[in-house]
């Protein structure tokens, strides 16, 4: 039995919930010795969420854009990355709670850093999800990539058999939401069903594909101005895409789904690949903070903080990320970014005994989207492009925010077999992609609980500093492990 080691009593204990954007970069900030930073995530990398359509879509490997979290962080000593979900946070005893398969670990803070974004949003109707899944976390890609791939594939065993009412269902793929990720996951099917898979298949004709673009708004990318608008869906249009907005969707299910349309009548879409690009929610972890420190909660669960983006009452306490309200900040990796380096800005100061409270202003770098290959739409302030500059700048854009080199020049290297040729290099597919998160979510908590733990569960308190060659877990009473 090892005794435990204390932290030095000099060292500012710094715990960041999350290793997305907003997480990562309040990481890298405190890179200090005074610091010593304990980031709790319930993944083990970091994932550059922008891109995921292009993993559902065969263009690049997930592990390129999602590199692991201990990787990107190990040059920086002050650090330690420890997998678990957080199922709690107690603002008084300053406390985080994170379960990993079942065994619960309790670390304490002097400052805390909750970044630990948003899920996604099915407006109410969870069982949607089932037949259309999100486009949140790499599990959401594969699982696309398999049901997309599968469904040219199974559409060729159809025409095969002559079942061409299965042929159209299987060669219809709906997206729901016209935001960036909707546009961009609409456009990258239509590119690969006309141009990729073109000359692969015998008895289908992929380029036959339909593509539907659905949302309940009357524009899409809205949020990018009327003249950026009405030049995207003219482009989608162009490459194949059919938009329809002011439609709602009132129901999911394994075969398509039923819309509201325009005039109110319901009308059925027959589908066998549907995507969700529309809605997000924030963190659960936003009303666990809400009902401690009394912030109020917008409707989609996001959290009002102080200017300084500290929690009402708890000036150790940051939130930062989509899991925050704050005007005129959009859930862009951008505004994830400059939280997350604002927060460790304020711990800093607040250690060199300078003045803190600072409010946090975002600096708007613009906002873009891409269509399909040699189109996109970017806007800043007044500025607005379109076309190939703006794709240009689109790929300039997302190649310098991925985390590493090594995956820089990868993401090139597939980018120019995609763009400037057909191919896409990661096209492999599996039924354990299209079937495991459902087979889970069946088989219930449970089974997770017998089949990958095999000892009783456990709450310890980790006591360890980074520096140190041993490692400590204390049990609440005090005795060591």
């Amino acid at each position: 039995m090892t005794a435990p080691t204390p932290t030095p009593a000099s060292t500012h204990r710094v715990v960041v919930v999350g290793s997305g954007f907003g997480g990562l970069f309040a990481t890298k900030a405190l890179d200090e010795p005074e610091v010593a930073v304990t980031m709790v995530a319930r993944t083990s990398h970091h994932l550059f969420q922008p891109l995921l359509y292009q993993v559902a879509t065969g263009i690049l490997s997930e592990g390129v854009i999602a590199p692991t979290t201990r990787d990107v962080l190990a040059s920086q000593d002050n650090v330690q990355v420890m997998l678990g979900d957080v199922t709690g946070i107690d603002l008084e005893a300053r406390t985080v709670t994170a379960g990993t398969v079942g065994q619960e670990t309790v670390y304490p803070y002097d400052s805390l850093i909750v970044a630990a974004g948003a899920n996604q949003s099915w407006f109410g109707n969870d069982s949607f999800a089932e037949f259309a899944p999100g486009m949140k976390t790499i599990d959401d890609a594969l699982e696309l990539r398999g049901r997309i791939y599968g469904a040219f594939e199974m559409a060729e065993v159809a025409a095969a058999a002559g079942r061409h009412d299965a042929v159209r269902r299987l060669l219809t793929f709906v997206v729901v939401g016209a935001g960036p990720t909707g546009v961009e996951m609409a456009g990258q099917l239509a590119e690969l069903s006309r141009r990729t898979l073109t000359k692969e298949f015998r008895h289908i004709e992929p380029g036959s594909a339909r593509i539907i673009l659905l949302d309940a708004a009357d524009a899409v990318l809205s949020s990018f101005g009327p003249g950026l608008a009405t030049r995207t869906k003219r482009d989608l249009e162009k490459v194949g895409v059919e938009v329809r907005l002011n439609t709602m969707v009132v129901d999911v299910d394994a075969g398509g789904l039923e819309v509201r349309t325009p005039d109110g009548s319901t009308e059925r879409i027959e589908a066998t690949t549907k995507v969700w690009a529309a809605g997000v929610q924030a963190n659960p972890l936003t009303r666990t903070l809400a009902e401690q420190s009394g912030a109020e909660l917008d409707r989609a669960g996001r959290i009002a903080v102080n200017p300084d983006l500290t929690l009402p009452g708890h000036p150790e306490v940051y939130a930062v990320g989509d899991m925050v309200a704050l005007e005129d900040v959009p859930g862009v990796a951008q505004g994830a970014i400059q939280m997350g380096r604002h927060a460790a800005d304020q711990v800093l100061r607040r250690l060199r005994g300078e003045e803190t409270g600072q409010p946090f202003e975002y600096f708007d770098k613009g906002s873009m989207a891409t269509i399909s290959r040699f189109r996109a739409v970017m806007k800043r302030g007044r500025i607005e492009l379109t076309g190939v500059p703006a794709w240009v700048a689109w790929l300039a854009v997302h190649l310098f925010y991925i985390i590493g080199f090594k995956s820089q020049v990868t993401t090139l290297m597939h980018w120019a077999v995609s763009f400037v040729g057909r191919d896409r290099s990661e096209r492999t597919v599996t039924e354990q992609q299209v079937l495991a998160r459902l087979a889970m979510e069946y088989l219930g908590e449970d089974f997770l609980r017998t089949s990958l733990r095999k000892e009783p569960v456990e709450r310890r308190t980790l006591t360890r500093h980074p520096s140190d060659e041993t490692s400590v877990d204390e049990e609440p009473g005090g005795q060591s492990s």
